[in-house]
């Protein structure tokens, strides 16, 4: 079995202060590209061998650790229920400009203070949007545009002046990183690239001159292009046409403590291979999984695998200290007749996952234990973008402050959301477990149980020894996961469809010394 990893990016976003960077066309078709093929879409294949299932395997947690299951029920709901009553700093989002139709940045300032965003990243430094967020604690990226580089590369007085008009204006608002350039490595205007590291030199000598060194970190964004060979993730390596560059960037990343960001997006990946099973594993759907042939690592999800495959690349060249920012992942919901992957369903699917992932803390598989900071696209839809529909259709929230669609973000929420499938739920039976479908066949139960207990639910009663661990069937064993994960995220319709392999029944599944969690 082999599986495109699509390494891409959409039509770069900008604020009014950088319109240069929609000079690139969106490439209109799927292609390979190798480390000389300077595109801005990037693929690669790598194999997959289904290993490391669950079924004769260790899992997270090992059977001499199970806890009583309805404490461990008790504790989920009070982690969930306190992550949304704050802001998550892990959490950001886009705030692109290219738009006729935004609302007042004041506006937009109390929509974000009502939701658990913690930061937001703008593509220039509009001084309206600063101010508006004064004061209320969340996180500030500002741009500096790709037209400002060569200014800001060869005369330090500019970028003493640019520090000053966008940073120290603005005591009260709380910048934290500064971007040079956005996707400037892989940009048409090759120029750019030698003066992107000066550039931030001299930036950095302007916040530490100011005293803000340690403050404000100064970083710039890369498309996932920059990666060469990647596959599999564990090899991957960044291109070798600005090896030396690229070295010299990541020191600079390491002396001053500051971020590599790159752009990941997963929706790309669907789009050039648009079989069910990319569509759940860009989704964080139940999915078999796909084993990196480098290290035996099995993948449950695209995110994961390009994040880590950008965790490998700077691994590779000695810089295992610096952390990475996802500075753009999104998934459009609306789009132009002929694209694929466009929709409300596919795109509440994706950011919300994605969001109870980040929550979850899991991690990655090569960064566990922690969320990686994340910045979705995007706040708004940007009507004046070029390109196709898509481009128009990212935004989580409309003009008039409305959701475009719900994905648990409200600090009002009280469970997350959890849209596990874009497929049509099953029907609500007033019931109380979810259980398999009689029909479903061993091999869809595996990958439900491979999934379930691959993201970190408490397997242990269904491992050897454990009270649930006989009869020792794979349906047996799937019936008691799909309902772990039924109960503890949200006892939605949604979440037990399993791709349609599940449904909801009144008849409690407990039985002898295993008791299922539930009820009506």
């Amino acid at each position: 079995m082999f599986f495109i990893f699509f390494i891409g990016h959409h039509l770069p976003t900008g604020g009014r202060e950088d319109k240069s960077n929609h000079s690139r066309t969106h490439p209109s078709k799927f292609q390979i590209c190798t480390p000389s093929n300077n595109k801005s879409f990037h693929t690669t294949t790598f194999p997959y061998q289904h290993t490391h299932s669950y079924r004769g395997k260790s899992m997270a947690l090992p059977a001499s650790s199970v806890h009583p299951i309805m404490f461990f029920i008790l504790c989920s709901f009070l982690l969930q229920f306190c992550s949304f009553s704050s802001s998550q700093s892990f959490i950001g989002v886009n705030y692109g400009l290219l738009a006729d139709n935004l609302p007042a940045p004041e506006a937009t300032a109390k929509l974000l203070q009502s939701t658990s965003i913690g930061k937001v990243r703008m593509y220039g430094a509009d001084p309206a949007i600063i101010r508006a967020l004064a004061n209320t604690g969340i996180g500030i990226v500002i741009g500096a545009a790709n037209g400002d580089i060569p200014a800001l590369a060869s005369d330090p007085n500019f970028a003493t002046q640019w520090v000053n008009s966008n940073v120290l204006a603005y005591p009260n608002s709380k910048i934290i990183v500064i971007t040079v350039g956005n996707e400037v490595m892989t940009a048409v205007d090759q120029s750019l690239v030698p003066l992107c590291l000066p550039a931030m030199q001299n930036v950095q000598n302007a916040l530490n001159a100011a005293s803000l060194g340690g403050k404000i970190k100064v970083s710039t964004v890369h498309s996932m292009a920059v990666l060469g060979a990647s596959d599999p993730p564990s090899s991957a390596v960044f291109n070798s046409g600005f090896s030396d560059t690229m070295r010299s960037l990541l020191k600079f990343h390491s002396a001053n403590g500051s971020p590599f960001m790159i752009n990941p997006y997963p929706f790309f990946a669907y789009q050039s291979d648009p079989r069910p099973e990319t569509l759940a594993f860009s989704l964080f759907q139940p999915n078999s999984g796909r084993v990196d042939s480098g290290n035996g690592i099995k993948y449950m999800n695209m995110f994961d695998a390009q994040v880590d495959a950008v965790r490998s690349a700077l691994n590779a060249m000695g810089f295992k200290d610096i952390e990475i920012v996802v500075a753009e992942t999104g998934w459009a919901y609306k789009g132009d007749p002929n694209e694929i992957g466009p929709s409300v369903d596919n795109a509440k699917a994706y950011n919300g996952n994605l969001i109870n992932h980040l929550r979850s803390k899991v991690g990655t598989p090569l960064m566990p234990g922690k969320s990686i900071d994340t910045y979705i696209f995007a706040l708004y839809d940007e009507d004046l973008k070029p390109g196709p529909g898509s481009e128009r259709g990212f935004g989580l929230f409309k003009p008039d402050l409305s959701m475009a669609y719900d994905v648990g973000l409200s600090k009002s929420s009280q469970t997350p959301a959890s849209p596990t499938t874009p497929a049509t739920p099953s029907p609500v039976q007033a019931a109380g477990w979810c259980v398999p479908k009689s029909e479903a066949s061993d091999a869809q139960l595996q990958s439900n149980l491979d999934y379930v207990c691959g993201q970190g639910f408490d397997c242990g009663p269904i491992q050897p020894g454990g009270v649930c661990f006989e009869p020792n069937t794979i349906a047996s064993h799937a019936a008691y996961a799909m309902n772990l994960l039924y109960q503890t995220s949200g006892r939605n319709p949604w979440n037990c469809d399993f791709v349609q392999t599940a449904t909801l029944t009144s008849n409690n599944p407990s039985y002898n010394s295993c008791i299922y969690p539930g009820g009506i």
